[in-house]
C-alpha cells in the first residue's frame, strides 16, 4: 500500500460538523454487549486477514465486546470518515493515516486518549511516533503501523558493478547509477515522481514544506530549491531508468525493481513482502536497506504510517469498549503478530523480538526511525502535497523551473493557509 499521499481532501473535514448527538457505531442492547465498529484501511488482500484474526482475539479476551470489522479501500477511507463523522454514522475505530489526525482532530472528530486504557502504554512507543500522533498538545491516536523511507538496492548488482557500500550522497548515487549500467547493462536508480518521496530533497536541505513554528510556507525557499535542484541533477544524471510520470509510474518502478531490472529506488517498508515475492529477491539477503543519501544540511525522511483513532460522537459506552480494543490491537503481542505476519514495522520497542527482527526487511527500516521526520502537526499539512506533487512532475518533466514551479506550488499552498506567510 502507498503511504504519504493521502487524498487532499483534509480541509474539506473542517468545514464539516462534529457535533453528532449520537454514534453511528453499532448498536447493543443494554443487557447484551457492547458492538463497535472498526474500519480497518488495511490491504484486502495482503495484510486484512491479520488483523480480522486479531479481532476474534479480542473478542475471545473481552468476551462483553463485539466487534464490527469493516475493511475499507485506503484510497477512499479519508473522504468517508470525514463524511461519515459529520452525519453521525462514522465508525468507533478508525486505522487513520497518520497524516490525517491533525485534520480529523481539528474538526472535532476525534476522542483525545490521554489517560485512557488506550493510551496506558504509550512510554512503551517509539517518542517520535507519539508525537505525529498529538495535535494541540493532545494524543488523538496511538500508533499501530509505522514506516520510513530508504534507499532499497539489489546487493548483487552493486556488488557486480564494484560497489561495496550504499552511497551516503547524492553525487556517491549518481556516481553508483553510472557504475551499475556501465557494467550490468541495468539501470542504477529509478524515481517515483510523487511528492511524499521528494520529501528527503527538502529535508536534505534543511527544509520542509512549511515551518508551522513560524508560520512561513516554505515550499519556494532558496532551501526548497536547492533540494529540487539537487533531485533534477539525479534524474540527468548517467544511468537512470527513463521517467515515468504514468499513473502507472509506482507499479512500473516496483516491477523493473522487484524483477532486477533497476538496481536501487526510494521506498518504504509497506512494499517489502511483495518485494520478496520478486525474482530477484528470492535470497532475502540480496536486499540492502540504507539510510537515504544526504544533502548539504544532513539526512532526513518522512515517518508515515497509521494510527488507530476513536470517534468523538460514540457514547460512553462505546467510547469504553474502543478504548480497551485499541489498547489490545497495539499491544506487543498484537504488533508482534502482525509484524511476522505482514512484513510491517511495529511503533513500540518492546515488539522488535529476535523473531521480528530476523525478517531482513524489517531489520533494515528498524535501525532508520530514530531519525525519520515527524509531520509537522497541522491540519492542513498533508494537503500540500498536492499543489507540491503538481509541480514537481511539471519540474522534473522540464515544463517547468524549479524556481517558478515551487513558486506555484507556494502559491497555491497560499490559499490552503492564508495566514501564513511565504519568502
Amino acid at each position: 500500500m502507498r503511504r504519504g499521499l493521502a487524498a487532499a481532501v483534509v480541509t474539506a473535514a473542517l468545514t464539516l460538523s462534529a457535533t453528532a448527538c449520537s454514534s453511528g457505531s453499532s448498536g447493543s442492547d443494554s443487557s447484551g454487549p457492547v458492538t463497535i465498529t472498526w474500519w480497518d484501511t488495511s490491504d484486502a488482500t495482503n495484510e486484512a486477514g491479520t488483523f480480522k484474526a486479531l479481532v476474534k482475539d479480542f473478542e475471545k479476551a473481552n468476551p462483553g465486546i463485539k466487534v464490527k470489522y469493516v475493511n475499507v479501500p485506503f484510497g477512499d477511507a479519508q473522504t468517508k470518515f470525514q463524511t461519515a463523522a459529520g452525519s453521525k454514522g462514522a465508525p468507533d475505530v478508525l486505522r487513520a493515516d497518520v497524516g490525517w489526525t491533525p485534520g480529523f482532530a481539528q474538526a472535532g472528530f476525534l476522542a483525545p486518549l490521554d489517560g485512557t486504557p488506550a493510551a496506558s502504554e504509550s512510554a512503551k512507543f517509539k517518542p517520535n511516533l507519539i508525537e505525529q500522533a498529538k495535535y494541540d498538545g493532545k494524543l488523538y491516536g496511538v500508533p499501530q503501523v509505522t514506516d520510513t523511507l530508504a534507499l532499497m538496492y539489489n546487493k548483487a548488482l552493486f556488488e557486480k558493478a564494484g560497489i561495496t557500500e550504499a552511497p551516503t550522497t547524492w553525487d556517491e548515487l549518481k556516481a553508483d547509477m553510472a557504475k551499475v549500467k556501465k557494467e550490468t547493462g541495468v539501470d542504477g536508480f529509478a524515481f517515483n515522481p510523487q511528492a511524499y518521496y521528494a520529501m528527503p530533497f527538502l529535508y536534505g536541505e534543511g527544509t520542509d514544506m512549511v515551518d508551522t513554528e513560524k508560520k512561513r510556507i516554505t515550499l519556494n525557499s532558496p532551501a526548497a530549491v536547492k533540494g529540487i535542484d539537487t533531485l533534477t541533477s539525479v534524474l540527468a544524471a548517467p544511468g537512470l531508468r527513463e521517467l515515468d510520470t504514468t499513473s502507472n509510474a509506482y507499479a512500473n518502478i516496483m516491477d523493473a525493481f522487484n524483477s532486477g531490472k533497476v538496481a536501487s529506488i526510494i521506498q518504504g517498508p509497506w512494499e517489502n513482502a511483495n518485494v520478496f515475492k520478486g525474482s530477484a529477491f528470492k535470497g532475502r539477503n540480496n536486499l540492502g536497506i540504507a539510510a537515504l543519501p544526504a544533502g548539504s544540511a544532513g539526512q532526513g525522511a518522512p515517518l508515515g504510517g497509521h494510527n488507530l483513532v476513536a470517534y468523538a460522537g460514540s457514547d460512553a459506552a462505546h467510547q469504553e469498549a474502543s478504548q480497551k480494543f485499541i489498547a489490545f490491537m497495539t499491544s506487543a503481542d498484537a504488533q508482534q503478530k502482525v509484524a511476522l505476519a505482514n512484513g510491517t514495522l511495529p511503533t513500540r520497542d518492546d515488539a522488535y523480538t529476535a523473531e521480528v527482527t530476523a525478517n531482513p526487511g524489517i531489520a533494515g527500516y528498524a535501525k532508520l526511525l530514530g531519525a525519520g521526520k515527524p509531520r509537522q502537526p497541522l491540519a492542513e499539512y498533508s494537503s500540500l502535497y498536492t499543489p507540491f506533487e503538481t509541480q514537481l512532475i511539471k519540474i522534473v518533466s522540464k515544463q517547468e523551473s524549479t524556481e517558478a514551479g515551487l513558486d506555484k506550488a507556494a502559491a497555491e499552498a497560499k490559499k490552503l493557509l492564508p495566514e501564513f506567510s511565504t519568502p
